[in-house]
């Protein structure tokens, strides 16, 4: 199955609905920052999430970025989503190792440890919007869940799940979100409720073969969802030779200087991607005839 998000709304537009499933972009993650199965795990959840809140923005130009900044040995994440369902992250620490919490599960929470959920909107207008939230949990879901209500005053539930396999390959990625508009109902808010006290796990929902689809289908039992949209997504980094060198050259002539007379190729690397350029003395002397 391609990874894709449905957006959806249900009870006559009392509920708007996200839901997704995201096993390639959080293995090619994985696979491009060679994350342990735990940073693997926080890095995917907090993926999903952004794709879902990115395909929110309704601006071809719209990004998102959501940074947990706090002080578990992960030493923090970072991703960034547009509009499109295109995502990327990075964690601080990709090789963090930790014993399994008391649930026999992944420790996310204390791979992650106490620390802020910082949630950035640039929309285009002159300055971005910044909402900022203490962790609740440290496992993710439930610090946006937590973040909705207070900083965007959206009730919502949220839901996200990234299981291993046994060659710490990624099993199964994915997740929802459920949010209740200003003018839902008591009737509708307890018969949703009723319906996300049934659910168990997003990946134990995965396992047994549900499409993003049946996911919201479950979570809405019930409440007459109407499809909107399903869109594609995938980690992509938008990182190139072209956009280093620029800023290389913002580095300033000085330093530049410095670097053509070590007579060393410098190499550079993206965050997000984990790619490396290099640029040898030749290309840093057409660099810094380009920074006059």
């Amino acid at each position: 199955m391609r990874d894709y998000i449905v957006r959806a709304t249900a009870a006559g537009n009392q509920i708007r609905a996200f839901a997704a499933t995201t096993r390639d972009l959080v293995e090619t993650a994985r696979a491009a920052h060679n994350t342990s199965p735990v940073a693997t795990a926080a890095l995917g959840r907090l993926l999903t999430a952004g794709a879902m809140m990115g395909v929110m923005m309704k601006g071809d130009k719209d990004l998102l970025t959501l940074q947990i900044k706090a002080g578990g040995p992960l030493n923090g994440i970072t991703v960034t989503a547009d509009s499109k369902g295109n995502v990327k992250g990075y964690v601080g620490n990709p090789n963090v190792l930790l014993p399994a919490n008391k649930n026999g599960k992944l420790d996310v929470a204390g791979a992650v440890g106490v620390g802020l959920l910082n949630v950035i909107k640039d929309l285009g207008l002159k300055e971005p919007y910044s909402g900022q939230t203490i962790l609740q949990t440290s496992e993710i879901a439930e610090d946006l869940t937590y973040y909705f209500a207070t900083s965007e005053q959206v009730p919502s539930s949220v839901g996200l799940g990234v299981l291993m396999e046994k060659d710490n390959t990624v099993k199964q990625a994915g997740g929802f979100i459920i949010q209740l508009m200003p003018f839902a109902e008591e009737a509708v808010i307890s018969k949703m409720e009723k319906n996300l006290s049934g659910i168990t796990s997003v990946t134990g929902m995965l396992e047994k073969g549900y499409t993003p689809e049946a996911i919201l289908e479950t979570l809405l039992e019930g409440m007459e969802i109407e499809y909107n949209d399903r869109l594609s997504t995938r980690f992509y980094c938008n990182c190139c030779k072209e956009r280093v060198a620029k800023a290389l050259i913002s580095v300033g002539r000085k330093d530049l200087k410095e670097m053509i007379d070590e007579g060393k190729e410098v190499e550079l690397n993206c965050h997000f991607c984990n790619r490396n350029y290099i640029f040898d003395v030749q290309e840093l002397k057409e660099l810094y005839t380009l920074s006059k």
